[in-house]
């Protein structure tokens, strides 16, 4: 039985964290949604040397704890991103910290990297190993990491066999520091380190913010062209509010996602596609509310998209929504697949 369209009202007048739990109980006891029938054959992404049923996924920062990726994939999620997970346990930033802002259909957070650590998640994993689908791990380090790269190298030893692939996450604004991981010599390390820890081939992907100068995202680009890093995810929260937000919320410490970032990070992804000279595959994030802006963001040069921002405003239903409206696009366009549209607005570079 599917009780999120009779829940979900209730929620908007529960603390936005509390609702955010709830939610997690609810997928957990088996009360979502389920997609039947497959997706229409144009969805279809083959990347990383993985087949994606369709380029929607969830966005790291809704499973934490990866205690409902299943859920995810079964709502018809192409695939579920979990974390971000730190090596120990961390608490987070205190509450509240989570805040809606309803007219802009946005969110601003200031959680912190709270999540139970790897031990937690790596028994999750194992236990839903047999079952399939496309789960990456999502990680990071924690607060008081007296070598943050090392906690980096400890999420790849944890989660490689477990993890369909990596996301290295150094661009959430809430832990103080993280970002000038993005500056080029310490990503240069961090890279190098990271790659070296792999034993394997899984995927590793870098996420990088919104708020980079361009000669910052020059050097990402040859960074990543330079090491050969398999993928980027653009982009994180942003740090911005002028011109993006107002309101009584409009001024909370943290980063601001949903609809005012998808400019922004579009703009941004357009850009790292034309550095890369589209060959480093993009994973677009950002403000992604329907099948249009998804379309907007594999135009813009991503062959995967994630959400997670849209759903707390438009529920699950927005899964099938998005994907129903990207089909008929990619139809009317003329393409046969996802990737004939990959980056067609952002290769005049």
């Amino acid at each position: 039985m599917n009780l999120f369209p009779l829940a979900r009202p209730a929620l908007r007048f529960v603390d936005p964290e509390r609702a955010h739990r709830l939610t997690i109980i609810a997928l957990k006891s088996g009360l979502g949604p389920r997609q039947h029938g497959a997706d229409p054959a144009s969805l279809g992404v083959d990347l990383f040397g993985l087949h994606f049923p369709n380029p929607v996924g969830i966005a790291a920062g809704f499973d934490k704890n990866g205690e409902v990726p299943d859920a995810m994939l079964a709502m018809g999620m192409g695939f579920a991103e979990v974390g971000t997970v730190t090596p120990l346990p961390q608490a987070g930033n205190s509450r509240p910290r989570i805040f809606r802002l309803e007219a802009e259909r946005a969110v601003i957070n200031r959680l912190g990297f709270n999540n139970e650590g790897h031990d937690a998640l790596k028994r999750r994993l194992e236990a839903r190993r047999a079952r399939g689908g496309i789960v990456g791990v999502n990680i990071g380090a924690n607060k008081d990491a007296a070598d943050r790269i090392a906690d980096y190298e400890t999420g790849i030893a944890a989660f490689e066999g477990l993890a369909s692939y990596f996301t290295v996450n150094i661009s959430s604004p809430n832990t103080p520091g993280l970002r000038a991981l993005q500056n080029r010599a310490e990503l240069e390390a961090l890279v190098s380190r990271v790659l070296k820890a792999r034993k394997g081939n899984v995927p590793i992907l870098l996420k990088i913010a919104p708020d980079l100068t361009a000669p910052e995202l020059a050097d990402i680009a040859a960074v990543a062209l330079d090491m050969h890093l398999d993928g980027l995810i653009v982009s994180n929260t942003t740090i911005r509010r002028e011109g993006f937000v107002s309101g009584p919320h409009a001024h909370e410490t943290g980063g601001l996602s949903g609809k005012p970032l998808f400019a922004l990070s579009t703009e941004v992804l357009r850009d790292i596609y034309r550095l890369t000279k589209g060959q480093i595959p993009i994973v677009g994030v950002g403000g992604i509310a329907s099948g249009a802006d998804a379309y907007a963001k594999i135009r813009s040069g991503a062959s995967l998209v994630q959400l997670y921002s849209a759903l707390t405003y438009e529920g699950p239903a927005l899964v099938a929504s998005v994907k129903c409206d990207l089909a008929a696009a990619l139809a009317r366009d003329g393409f046969s697949h996802v990737a004939d549209a990959v980056g067609v607005d952002a290769k005049n570079w």
